[in-house]
């Protein structure tokens, strides 16, 4: 070996340093040990998972709580198709991962050798890009382009495949790691011409709107939506993912429309004559029936990413860019008009149909959500699973911060919440981290409990525990005719005895008077990760609710006495 040489693993990790990374998310095998030797010969922290899903959603919840580059690190075959789960659910949520899998010899690739797997070939449909490293040589440059792509424009995760035969090989120290991508470029400053006429709309709107998505919020656009809300007095909902880029507690926030959005953010819409929509893709769950969505309103559409301009909603002003640059520019345009009729109906529409739900009878779970929000006034980091309780989270859990609230929204992962909250956890460590899980989509990730007691990070996993799959059995119960089929969720263990058996402290509320003490038993235990296993009423559906494919004038604030017809739409 020649004396400025090293292994093009340990350049691997220079390179990571060198972009602050400052954790890895991974768990070994033999493909990925050349990587994994030279990580131990690093002062790079390693988080080992107890499996390879849990790595990737704990790196995606550690880059969309700090607006950082997440990373995981896997070995070849069935590793890295492990992570394919975790990979959708980056892509389809714009969350920068690169994820490096171990990969067999270059020379057995093809031969159906012993973990072999076209992990890149299997993921073109689910990553921003792809990369299978055959030269040595150029590993440095493609991790630099790896990083570059994943956190750049609209972020998505990146696949790099490496051979173990690449891995090991030596590779001049000295690589400077230098790449030049003509063919990527991405559009920052809004287009004048347009941001003036989106301008002009906006200020002769009578009835206008703002709906904030992930892309606001990626972009750090928050100050900027504030700034044009005050100035021209412009009520505003947001998506799933936008939550938090406006305060919830303002006065004109509306909180979240669609499917299962507030009355009056979906009152509002039907209202509208303008929706201003910053970096917000017009998705299923808001648009129902995209060919009639809201034909009253005008439409104007800012996003980074061209392709998301007309896909599903026809728009009658586009303006391609960054949301924070493109909404600093706009506000210079803005001339105030007169909203104060549209503010006025505003504050009727939350006065009349406000979020409720029933006091009496056994604990409900928008109960256990909505005093944890109390209790942390709106500043805690809170990750979801996917189902009712995620619903319930985002209607009940207030949110006054952007990158504080964490779901799969795109993918609808199970599974997602508890591994999320590991991420986000070690990205924030000053801050109070919630896990909203439900009882089915914990156990398909929970032995992660071993990750965070380990770590000793002290999230709260608040359980919602309804001993159902909810959200399946609110549809078959709703749409079916009441026929429950796989829904039960028979055999679930003691989750009090679970933790126990991992390390981990144990709280169980069942009444409604317990909930205050034991949620602020829990805040205040901080020695590791705790489990608050709520057991709640089993049969309460998620209202308001829009059947799938409706509009959103056909919403039900509560289940109807007559039959419904089965949702047209999708899930």
């Amino acid at each position: 070996m020649n004396k400025k040489q090293c292994t093009a693993a340990a350049k691997l990790i220079e390179i990571l340093k060198n972009q602050g990374v400052e954790c890895i998310f991974g768990l070994p095998g033999g493909s990925a040990i050349p990587i994994f030797d030279a990580l131990a010969q690093s002062d790079m922290k390693l988080v080992l998972t107890r499996h390879e899903q849990g790595a990737t959603h704990m790196a995606d919840g550690y880059a969309r709580s700090s607006g950082k580059v997440g990373v995981a690190l896997v070995t070849s075959g069935p590793g890295a198709t492990n992570t394919l789960t975790g990979i959708m659910t980056a892509m389809m949520d714009s969350v920068p991962l690169v994820v490096l899998c171990g990969q067999q010899l270059t020379t057995n690739l093809g031969l159906d050798t012993f973990q072999e797997a076209d992990v890149s070939g299997m993921s073109y449909p689910i990553v921003k890009h792809s990369f299978l490293v055959k030269d040595p040589e150029e590993l440095p440059s493609i991790i630099n382009q790896a990083f570059h792509i994943a956190g750049t424009g609209r972020p998505g995760p990146v696949i790099v495949d490496l051979p173990k035969d690449v891995t090991s090989a030596y590779i001049d120290e000295d690589t400077s790691g230098e790449f030049s991508l003509p063919g990527y470029s991405i559009r920052k400053e809004g287009d004048p011409k347009a941001i003036k006429e989106a301008a002009d709309m906006i200020s002769s709107a009578e009835k206008p709107i703002l709906l904030i998505g992930h892309g606001a919020v990626i972009s750090g656009a928050s100050r900027e939506v504030k700034a044009i809300v005050e100035k021209m007095q412009i009520p505003v909902c947001n998506t799933l993912l936008g939550k938090g880029c406006f305060p919830e507690s303002h006065d004109l926030n509306l909180g979240m429309p669609g499917m299962h959005g507030t009355a009056y953010a979906n009152m509002a819409l039907c209202e509208s004559d303008l929706i201003i929509s910053v970096g917000s893709r017009w998705d299923d769950r808001i648009a129902g029936s995209p060919s009639d969505f809201l034909p009253q309103a005008k439409k104007i559409h800012i996003d980074i990413d061209p392709v998301e301009i007309n896909k599903t909603v026809k728009v009658d002003c586009a303006i391609i860019g960054d949301a924070k640059s493109v909404l600093d520019s706009l506000y210079g345009y803005l001339e105030k008009g007169n909203t104060q009729r549209w503010v006025k109906l505003i504050r009727r529409l939350k006065r009349e149909y406000p979020l409720k739900y029933k006091k009496e009878g056994k604990l409900r779970a928008q109960h256990v959500i909505e005093e944890m929000s109390r209790l942390t006034k709106g500043e805690a980091i809170v990750t979801t699973d996917v189902g009712q309780h995620q619903m319930w989270a985002a209607q009940f859990f207030k949110t006054e911060h952007s990158r504080h609230f964490l779901s799969s929204g795109g993918a609808g992962t199970m599974g997602f919440g508890f591994p999320a909250a590991i991420g986000a956890q070690l990205a924030n460590p000053g801050k109070t981290v919630v896990a909203v899980v439900g009882d089915g989509g914990f156990q398909m990730t929970l032995p992660e409990l071993s990750t965070a007691v380990n770590e000793k990070l002290p999230i709260k996993i608040l359980l919602i525990n309804n001993n159902y799959l909810g959200m399946v059995r609110q549809w078959q119960h709703m749409f079916y005719d009441n026929r429950l089929s796989g829904v039960d969720l028979v055999g679930n263990p003691d989750f009090i005895k679970l933790a126990s058996a991992y390390g981990c402290k144990g709280f169980r509320v069942k009444r409604s008077a317990d909930v205050r003490k034991v949620l602020n038993a829990a805040l205040e235990y901080n020695d590791g990760p705790c489990i608050i296993d709520a057991e709640v009423e089993k049969y309460d559906n998620v209202f308001p609710m829009v059947p799938s494919g409706a509009g959103l004038d056909k919403m039900l604030l509560s289940m109807p006495r007559k039959k419904l017809e089965k949702p047209k739409g999708g899930t």
